[in-house]
């Protein structure tokens, strides 16, 4: 089955070029550790999903590209091309002159009408082209105008246009000192306005990226190129094919099937990817991995809610089921304590049929309202993903945002309170109501996400 990528403004188109990049060098990659005859149909499910072939050989992303400046677009349709390995369809980009100013308002309320007909025309043809069309992937960031407010247009015009195809929105929640001083205005309306039109959100931390790349991957001057080759490598071992049963050795042809098990009700759509190992090609040289140190790492990640490897927190533990806390301290450790919804683990690599994953069965780690049989699920294949040999992903709905959430909320309100900026957004048709849903929308999230 086959997905439709829409990337909007400029990180989404960049990110979207990256993500491509990776899914093609990985399915070309001759370091698999599998047999021919399996790589062949791990490449084809990897084809089927994310590129179209086309007369001379050459693979076309199955992409819609949007942006309201040229620039970014040209790059990205100029880098594609230039690989020799891949290419963007030559009528699937959309285009204008002038950007939104970082103004969400803009982005939603002009652009987004002005220019709906061009731009659900383009994704309408893109949709025609698949045999078999699962969804929509839609990459945008939250901080800025375009990708933000032409992004929440455009996801809503999905969810009237295609009611029954999978939505799943990727966003890059914005670094906690931006740049633009709206940012949290931006975020605020983009993350209420998407809970009610996408079927899960897909959140991807600024600051998380950024210290995996200082401190994982020994980048000393980290550029957006690099945070955004680390977000394509996470997206990359979420999306590539993986077996659809235990003892199958057939690939699963919905990748979008993750949102069936990890969204079982539609207040919670928050969705994390933690990835392990991150590593510089020099520390991997010397590096070996077993299942059970990755699970036993990846399981502490998830309750202590770390977002890489380094510096997690052992002291962390799931609270005893039933027992009153016996001190301040233990107290003190739940409140640290990040419980899920529903994981995903998706195991790559090596022996990969001997990883034991029972410590994710652990009710403890879950709400009260899902069985561990219903809230956990393992994928697995004995391909291997990108360089490493053994590689483990986990896709969370868990607590993991409440807090930046949260601050985010915060930050935002105090602005509000103060009616600073308000005009910005008023002059094109956002009112003050429109903010009050918003943040009303948003503290039920956070308070939704506490009570577990």
């Amino acid at each position: 089955m086959s997905i439709v990528t829409v990337q909007l403004g400029q990180c989404g188109n960049q990110i979207g070029f990256e993500v491509f990049d990776a899914l093609l060098s990985d399915s070309h990659s001759s370091q698999g550790l599998c047999s021919m005859r399996e790589n062949e149909a791990y490449q084809a499910s990897c084809k089927e999903r994310f590129f179209s072939e086309e007369e001379n050989g050459v693979p076309i992303a199955r992409a819609v590209l949007v942006d309201m400046e040229p620039k970014v677009i040209n790059q990205m349709l100029s880098k594609a091309a230039q690989s020799g390995q891949w290419k963007y369809g030559q009528h699937a980009c959309f285009c204008q002159k002038q950007g939104s100013g970082n103004n969400w308002a803009y982005g939603y309320s002009v652009h987004g009408p002005r220019h709906e007909e061009s731009i659900m025309n383009i994704i309408r043809k893109e949709v025609e082209k698949c045999d078999s069309f699962s969804g929509f992937f839609i990459i945008m960031s939250m901080a800025g105008g375009t990708g933000s407010g032409l992004g929440a247009f455009v996801t809503q015009n999905l969810e009237d246009q295609y009611s029954n195809s999978l939505k799943m929105n990727q966003i890059i929640w914005p670094y906690g000192t931006g740049e633009v001083i709206v940012q949290n205005y931006n975020s605020i309306l983009t993350l209420s306005h998407l809970y009610r039109s996408s079927d899960a959100l897909l959140l991807h931390e600024n600051d998380a990226i950024h210290k995996i790349c200082a401190k994982l991957m020994n980048i000393k001057q980290i550029s957006f190129s690099d945070i955004n080759q680390v977000l394509a490598h996470q997206l990359g071992s979420v999306f590539q094919p993986t077996y659809s049963a235990e003892s199958s050795f057939h690939y699963r042809r919905n990748p979008l099937d993750l949102m069936e098990h990890l969204v079982p009700h539609p207040e919670f759509k928050m969705l994390s990817v933690r990835n392990i190992p991150h590593m510089s090609e020099n520390s991997l040289a010397y590096t070996t991995f077993t299942w059970a140190g990755l699970l036993k790492h990846l399981r502490q990640m998830l309750i202590s809610n770390a977002k890489m490897e380094e510096g997690i927190d052992r002291h962390v533990w799931p609270p005893l089921s039933g027992l009153p806390p016996l001190s301040k301290m233990s107290l003190n450790k739940d409140l640290h304590f990040n419980t899920s919804i529903a994981n995903l683990v998706i195991l790559r690599g090596k022996d990969v049929q001997s990883a034991d994953v029972e410590g994710f069965k652990d009710p403890a780690l879950y709400t009260s309202w899902l069985k561990p049989v219903n809230a956990f699920n393992v994928w697995k294949t004995q391909r291997a993903f990108s360089k490493y040999e053994k590689s483990a992903v986990l896709v969370s709905n868990s607590q993991f945002l409440v807090k930046p959430l949260d601050m985010i909320v915060g930050k935002a309100w105090n602005m509000f309170a103060s009616k600073a900026y308000i005009h910005q957004y008023t002059k094109f048709g956002i009112e003050e109501e429109d903010f009050l849903d918003s943040f009303t929308s948003l503290e039920q999230v956070v308070a939704s996400y506490c009570n577990l």
